[in-house]
């Protein structure tokens, strides 16, 4: 064996994701744009704000946004960036957005996107430990970062200093989501046949203020509808990646078990393979 891949469900090369901030009315029209070109999205969303539903009702999050299959994260109680505050602080920042999050909404809230400012921004080498610790001990599986566009399209390699691709103001959107789309991943020399994410983000408000839903509906279109493409949530993405992380091997790498719940999918020297749950796959 030379080389093993991740491959997403079904054994797609490349994932979509989406993920938009503080619950704004214009979620709403958001929403049903994406919903119909198939698209799925993480909103990201203020504790304080969903307690007085000032603009979204939270009988609204509950059928038209998690009904629909997309999710709700964490973006603080009152939007507070973790580096500016003291770390108690910041702790019940992120503490009391989940607990009112997973209580109004019955679900578990894993899910976080920085406020105000991300780690790229930081001016001191232990700032973004000291904030990793605290997202760890409130258990915050991935937080989402903003403000460095790169078309690289690669998974991150720290969940908890996840940076977009995009954001959909970028001049040079249409062009990344063409190079993207128009990928063929198996056609690459072997060892570079790594998985592709297109990881797009902004506000919903950002729409409405530049006059440009037009703008939204032209970049569905151009991603959605593709057969090599998952479209999922930003919890669904980490946690497949962290379920194939979680494969077992034997020395020679000939055998492998899925402790996990999930299906997983790899690509193995060209070839495509998947291993279900409890399954030791022999190659």
């Amino acid at each position: 064996m030379l080389y093993q891949f991740l491959r997403f469900p079904g054994g797609k090369p490349k994932a979509v994701t989406l993920s938009y901030d503080d619950g704004n009315t214009a979620d709403m029209k958001f929403n049903d744009i994406i919903t119909r070109y198939g698209l799925k999205c993480t909103f990201n969303l203020l504790g304080s704000l969903v307690e007085d539903e000032s603009r979204l009702t939270v009988d609204y999050i509950k059928s038209e946004i998690l009904g629909r299959g997309h999710e709700v994260a964490n973006h603080g109680y009152d939007h507070r960036s973790q580096i500016k505050i003291r770390p108690i602080e910041g702790i019940r920042e992120l503490l009391d957005c989940r607990l009112t999050l997973e209580k109004t909404f019955g679900t578990i809230i894993k899910g976080f996107a920085y406020p105000d400012t991300s780690p790229n921004s930081y001016t001191h080498s232990d700032t973004y430990e000291r904030v990793k610790n605290i997202l760890r001990e409130v258990d915050v599986s991935y937080a989402r970062c903003a403000g460095e566009d790169n078309n690289k399209f690669l998974l991150p390699s720290d969940f908890h200093k996840w940076m977009p691709s995009v954001h959909h103001d970028n001049p040079e959107i249409m062009e990344y989501i063409d190079e993207f789309t128009s990928m063929n991943i198996d056609e690459f020399y072997i060892a570079n046949r790594l998985p592709r994410l297109f990881f797009l983000w902004g506000h919903t408000s950002e729409f409405d203020d530049n006059d440009n839903w037009d703008h939204l509906e032209a970049v569905c279109q151009k991603l959605s509808g593709k057969s090599d493409i998952w479209y999922a949530t930003n919890i669904e993405i980490c946690e497949y990646v962290k379920a194939y992380e979680s494969l077992s091997y034997s020395a020679d790498g000939t055998m492998i078990y899925n402790p996990t719940l999930y299906t997983i999918w790899f690509d193995v020297d060209g070839r495509l393979y998947s291993v279900e749950p409890g399954e030791t796959l022999r190659l």
